[in-house]
């Protein structure tokens, strides 16, 4: 075995295979892949990387595709050689993309097939990145086949526990995504507390169909999992039906579903028939959970917990184990075993018990910066806290509170999405005088965006018209599903929109 650090993320898998060379550790597909075979995929996937891409410590690697073991074999040995994971999120549109990878100043890209044209446009301006196919390739691409088959599986090991491991794109307030950087450290104090938010153990089977572009995905469960030599069943996207088949087939013990899939369960035909008793709990977060669909699953024997937290504490920060469904009405939990939170106003005082302030956080798992972003990063990680910017309570017996999650965001099935982006459309548009974004309750997605608009005087725009402004610049889950047309908006004397007036008429 080669040398490293015992704290190193990338030998959790092969000192696993030492315990337990045979054990599943991936179920995807028809495929059964044990710890050892992952092991021999990581170490040639490393070469890969390695002898063939040029990538060493510090170098970026995207990926833009479903989930899969691939995924997790990519994020495994980027760990190994000190390497950067830049997961892409599969919705989002070709600028964004661009964005991203322009930003991130990616080395090589690993596309799956569905993405093959899409990649493809996102060659041009990417000159020093190199472009690897899963399945069929293309004119200048290199073949993950045939890369791995005749890959040697000699790689350096030039990670360890400080070095950056994923570069996370979340969107801002100002409209422009940015990159946050989470150490090895962050994974693995992240994992210490998975540990106890789900009282993993070796024994257990995680079902994951959540995104592992998203930190929740990949985070909550998925690699805590491997952390402890547990087991995995992977779905390419959440399907309920393929749901309902692997928790019969499969038996998991254990998932994470956002609320706009436990809806879509509650909602399905095969629900009343259901049998869910493999699941010794679910987590679930993301957006505020309403009792009506906590109830279903609790009436079906199943434990209920929730996790709050953000990329920029990957993720894990406060949460609500299973045993805590006792716990206050509207409560996240009690801060991660290894994490401190605080509550404070806003002269940076604590705050006592029931007083509202913003949520900060501290502790092992935070991200370490935003990439290339000194500004921001200093506004938000002070002291060795970040600011969320959230506003929360904590009560007497130390149970936490959400109360306002970032103001302007709209969470809609899960997804953050942040009105600046939106704005910046409207604003390109010239027959549009002036343009807010709000988010309104939705039964099926939690919230939706809504575009408030005052045309100038002359336009003759319809609503039809400027939610086609979003085609293409914008991934369609983030477009507006409705649009408002109104005479003015609500400013205060900074000229900033008051947008808990437009949202307080429409509600």
């Amino acid at each position: 075995m080669a040398a490293g650090a015992p704290d190193d993320l990338s030998l959790w898998i092969e000192r696993w295979a030492d315990f337990q060379p045979d054990k599943p550790a991936v179920h995807f597909d028809d495929r059964l892949i044990t710890y050892a075979e992952l092991t021999a995929q990581i170490d040639r996937l490393a070469g890969v990387l390695s002898r063939d891409l040029g990538v060493g410590a510090g170098a970026r690697v995207t990926h833009l595709g479903y989930n899969g073991p691939d995924l997790l074999a990519l994020l495994f040995a980027c760990a190994r050689l000190g390497a950067i994971l830049v997961p892409l999120n599969w919705r989002l549109a070709e600028p964004e993309h661009r964005f991203m990878m322009r930003d991130a100043g990616v080395a090589a890209a690993f596309v799956e097939p569905d993405f093959l044209e899409h990649a493809s446009r996102l060659r041009d301006g990417l000159a020093d990145c190199r472009f690897v196919a899963y399945g069929p390739t293309a004119s200048g691409w290199l073949s993950y086949d045939d890369a791995m088959a005749a890959a040697p599986g000699d790689a350096p090991r030039t990670g360890d526990h400080n070095a950056p491991l994923m570069l996370v794109y979340t969107s801002g307030t100002t409209g422009q995504p940015k990159g946050a950087v989470l150490t090895q450290k962050a994974l693995f104090w992240n994992a210490v507390n998975a540990v106890h938010a789900n009282d993993l153990v070796n024994g257990d089977h995680v079902l994951t169909n959540i995104p592992m572009f998203h930190v929740g995905g990949m985070n909550i469960q998925t690699v805590p999992a491997l952390h402890v030599g547990a087991s995995l069943t992977l779905h390419r996207r959440f399907d309920p039906d393929l749901t309902f088949d692997d928790i019969a087939r499969q038996r998991p013990t254990l998932t994470v579903l956002v609320p706009a899939m436990m809806q879509a369960m509650v909602r399905h035909p095969r629900w009343a028939e259901a049998d869910l008793s493999s699941l010794r709990g679910i987590h679930t977060g993301s957006s505020p959970v309403p009792d009506a669909l906590i109830q279903p699953f609790l009436d079906k024997g199943v434990p209920m917990g929730q996790i709050y937290g953000a990329t920029e504490t990957a993720p894990i920060a406060i949460y609500l184990r299973f045993q805590d469904r006792i716990a206050p009405k509207g409560s996240c939990g009690k801060p991660a075993i290894h994490c401190a939170v605080r509550v404070v106003d806003e002269a940076g005082h604590d705050c006592g018990p029931g007083k509202r302030g913003e949520i900060l956080v501290s502790g092992g798992n935070l991200f370490s910066e935003y990439w290339g972003r000194a500004e921001d990063t200093a506004a938000v990680l002070r002291d060795g806290w970040f600011h969320t910017g959230d506003v929360g309570h904590r009560d007497d017996d130390g149970f936490y509170y959400v109360d306002d999650r970032k103001k302007d965001v709209v969470i809609s099935g899960g997804e953050n999405i942040y009105p600046a982006e939106l704005e910046n459309v409207l604003a390109d548009c010239p027959d549009i005088l002036e343009a807010a974004v709000i988010g309104l309750p939705d039964e099926r997605w939690g919230e939706i965006a809504v575009a408030m608009v005052v045309l100038r005087a002359d336009a003759a725009l319809d609503a039809a018209a400027i939610l086609a402004l979003f085609e293409g610049r914008l991934a369609r889950f983030k477009h507006p599903r409705r649009v408002i047309f109104v005479d003015t908006l609500p400013r205060n004397a900074m000229g900033k929109v008051k947008k808990f007036e437009l949202r307080a008429k429409l509600h």
